[in-house]
């Protein structure tokens, strides 16, 4: 079974950092990949990034482009968010979610649809 285990989460200023991790395991192939995933209350969730097990192809949005940078650590079976420049409308909750054979592209944007696995999420603040 595939688990995701999100942390990492929390309150931080306007202009600020935080990184989060997603703890994750149970995949039995090795093309896999890991999305990260937000809502804010009262909208749809969006795609922030994506990262493949393989290549390391990776996808970021326009909103989060240059801010954001989505990493792997295979042998800790842990991929990063590093969130730097956050906004306070950067603040939601962040989901890490998981699909095996999903490819992930630069060129593509991540769909929530395509995820067969997902964590609990992580909830991120940024104040004015």
């Amino acid at each position: 079974e595939v688990q995701l285990v999100e942390s990492g989460g929390g309150l931080v200023q306007a202009g600020g950092s935080l990184r989060l991790s997603c703890k994750f395991s149970g995949f039995i192939f090795d093309d896999y990949t890991i999305a990260w995933f937000r809502q804010a209350p009262g909208q749809e969730r969006e795609g922030v990034s994506c990262i493949h097990s393989t290549d390391g192809s990776t996808y970021y949005p326009d909103s989060v482009k240059g801010r954001f940078t989505i990493s792997s650590d295979n042998a800790k079976s842990t991929v990063y968010l590093q969130m730097n420049s956050l906004k306070p409308e950067d603040s939601a909750v962040y989901y890490c979610a998981g699909a095996p054979f999903y490819i992930c592209s630069g060129y593509n944007p991540v769909n929530s649809y395509g995820m067969d696995y997902w964590g609990k999420g992580t909830l991120v603040s940024v104040s004015e």
